[in-house]
């Protein structure tokens, strides 16, 4: 076995240890509690972030593109926890902007609906890493867990497909599912559109763009969303190193995202920048305690209230960004997933009420 395979094997049974090793066990080994703006990191965090320290493992970027992308989708599949049963998983390809666009679409065991809801999904990864396979855990638990099928959207990412690539790919693939959905046994008039960290964002636009549209999403569900790419609210300067996405990690994937510094004003790139908020979806918004993009997350929610749009905001006050991925791993992660999806299941419930 190649050392660097050894490595792998041992940050995962790491990752096992932290999810079964006593509470008390870990209190000693964690240290003392860090807190910062009011919130206290939970513990098993607070430890499995030393023990990732420990490992040697480099930032992200200072590991270039490609292994950036390969170290995050081994990092998501080691923590995201056992495969979640569903009745079928299919990947095709619809049309894009700019040629073919691959799709992932899972649907739950059991369904006796002729027409199921469904989630399009966006995920993260700062526009540069992330990919279906990556997310194929997470994405098989909304689905066995909601009862909804998920659409999974493989979007095209920077450097090598600049901004506005990713969102337009993600446009059409809303677009495509309203238009389809009927033959593929889903409902148009209940499509979520979602994800997190840059999928968020993406999502939070695709909702934008197309909401003078005849089919329009009916929720945008909303993970730790990045709305202003600017970087400089409060939380960008308390939890920006030490708790896994850095700003320096942050601004090397915005670098490689952007065109030029100048489209940081564009809403398309900065949701929260947008001049007129109404007429959106409801939004379900969850953010994490200790994560940079904390303030911006809670600001966009406001901002949505304000012009008369429908929110329900969340905050996981101990958790980090990127806990969608750390369900196999972190018990509160775990918690704050079994929590977002009872959440998503109330608001599909309540439609048309």
């Amino acid at each position: 076995m190649e050392l660097k395979e050894i490595a792998r094997e041992l940050q995962g049974k790491a990752a096992n240890a932290a999810l079964r090793m006593p509470i008390a066990w870990v209190n000693l080994l964690a240290g003392s509690p860090i807190t910062v703006d009011g919130r206290t990191l939970d513990t098993r965090t607070q430890w499995f972030l030393q023990l990732l320290a420990r490992s040697g493992q480099q930032p992200l970027h200072r590991l270039g593109v490609q292994q950036a992308r390969s170290e995050f989708d081994m990092f998501q599949t080691m923590m995201s926890g056992r495969p979640s049963p569903v009745g079928e998983i299919v990947d095709r390809t619809i049309t894009g902007p700019a040629g073919r666009l691959r799709v992932r679409i899972y649907r739950p065991s059991g369904s006796v609906a002729r027409l199921l809801p469904t989630i399009l999904y966006l995920h993260g990864g700062g526009w540069v890493i992330g990919s279906l396979e990556a997310y194929d855990l997470p994405c098989r638990f909304f689905c066995a867990r909601t009862g909804c099928a998920v659409v999974a959207v493989d979007y095209r990412l920077a450097p090598e497909h600049k901004f506005p690539a990713g969102l337009e790919d993600a446009v059409a693939a809303f677009r495509w599912l309203a238009s389809e959905a009927v033959p593929l046994g889903m409902d148009p008039d209940r499509i979520v559109v979602a994800g997190d960290s840059a999928g968020g964002t993406l999502a939070t636009v695709v909702a934008q763009t197309v909401r003078s549209e005849t089919r329009t999403p009916c929720l945008q569900w909303l993970i730790y969303p990045a709305t202003d790419l600017a970087a400089d609210m409060p939380s960008h300067a308390s939890c920006g190193e030490g708790f896994l996405l850095t700003r320096e990690d942050m601004e090397w994937m915005r670098s490689l995202y952007l065109n030029d510094p100048s489209e940081i004003a564009d809403p398309r790139v900065s949701p929260l920048r947008s001049p007129d908020l109404a007429g959106l979806p409801p939004a379900m918004i969850f953010t994490a305690g200790l994560d940079p993009l904390r303030d911006e997350g809670q600001a966009y929610a406001e901002k949505l209230t304000a012009a008369g749009v429908k929110v329900f905001h969340r905050e996981f006050d101990s958790l980090i960004h990127g806990f969608v991925g750390m369900r196999g791993a972190l018990q509160a992660a775990a918690r704050a997933m079994d929590d977002m999806v009872a959440g998503l299941r109330h608001e599909l419930a309540g439609l048309g009420r």
